[in-house]
């Protein structure tokens, strides 16, 4: 009987996984057709203007900068778009993570407007959400920076094959109606979801099998004692753990006790140390499903550990800076 519930398990995380996935699939078509129709009308060469004050100080192509730009507005779409120009062989490895640094800070951006000022800035009050997200917005800056810098100092034309073909198949733009483009986008756009989207279903699946297994929650153990290393009240804890699982929860828990338990710094030390806290479960759940799904295995794992290791220096930095003034 006992062989049945491994088959029973898989089933259930099958059932999860297929509306999740259907999802993913119909943003990342969306998203990157819309990316791809941008690209034949013409609206991407004008973009990629604007992007050369952003890529040129790091030794990438304007081209990058679009598809970093595009982040502001879709992280899927903009990230796809990276991965197409290193599968075409125009990036290579080093030049596309150094791209991925830069970003951050766009992708962060999108989520001011759509969740810190609609949601968590109403949560906290305006001082302590404001600082908070000025914190975050920050943070993401300097990894961006870090980027810029990695590339002034890392790359050069070595780094960047201009002769890839990005677009085998485009006709001429002067002799494309608008129905041509329309459908030389949608065939740009086919490739990238065959790619993509049967990767995103195997890896989610497999993931929600382990979290269906595994008691993720145990991480929170490790809330207490970074909580005691900087000093801040026993009450972090509770608010760190439920942080680490859900953000607007942690808000949400940690808004009551402004001001009598907690200051307005040690309030954003104690959400910032639950983001760090909380790296092990997102990284697990979302960021290896993503990003495996982008870019595969090898180089997806690769760009997981920049992304943490940045992610945990910076926002460490700025708890022992908030903590100190």
């Amino acid at each position: 009987m006992q062989s049945v519930y491994p088959l029973q398990s898989a089933l259930d995380a099958l059932i999860d996984v297929v509306p999740l996935v259907a999802r993913i699939a119909v943003v990342i078509s969306i998203a990157v057709y819309l990316a791809n129709v941008a690209v034949a009308f013409g609206l991407v060469q004008k973009i990629a203007g604007l992007s050369k004050y952003l890529t040129g100080p790091a030794n990438l192509p304007d081209d990058v900068g679009t598809a970093i730009l595009t982040t502001t507005v879709s992280t899927t779409a903009g990230y796809a778009m990276l991965a197409d120009l290193r599968e075409s062989g125009y990036l290579d490895d080093r030049a596309t993570l150094v791209a991925v640094m830069m970003n951050t800070f766009f992708g962060f951006t999108q989520h001011v407007f759509t969740y810190y000022i609609p949601v968590l800035i109403p949560i906290l009050g305006i001082y302590v959400g404001t600082l908070y997200v000025a914190s975050r917005a920050l943070i993401a800056l300097a990894i961006t920076l870090v980027g810029i810098l990695a590339g002034a100092m890392l790359l050069s034309e070595a780094n960047v094959n201009r002769s890839a073909n990005l677009d085998p198949d485009e006709l001429d733009e002067n002799e494309q109606t608008t129905r041509d483009k329309l459908l030389a986008a949608w065939e740009r756009t086919r490739p990238t979801l065959r790619r993509l989207v049967p990767r995103l279903a195997v890896v989610y699946t497999i993931v929600t099998l382990i979290v269906t297994q595994y008691d993720l929650e145990a991480i929170t153990g490790s809330a207490d004692p970074l909580a005691q290393l900087v000093g801040l009240p026993a009450a972090a804890v509770p608010v760190i753990a439920v942080y680490t699982f859900d953000t607007t929860a942690g808000a949400a828990t940690i808004a009551p006790m402004l001001g009598d338990i907690f200051t307005p710094r040690q309030a954003v030390a104690t959400l910032l140390l639950g983001g760090i806290v909380s790296f092990a479960v997102s990284t697990f759940k979302r960021s290896i499903p993503f990003q495996y799904g982008i870019w595969g295995a090898e180089f997806g794992t690769k760009v997981i550990i920049v992304n943490t290791v940045l992610k945990i220096v910076f926002i460490s930095l700025t708890v022992v800076t908030l903590l100190a003034i």
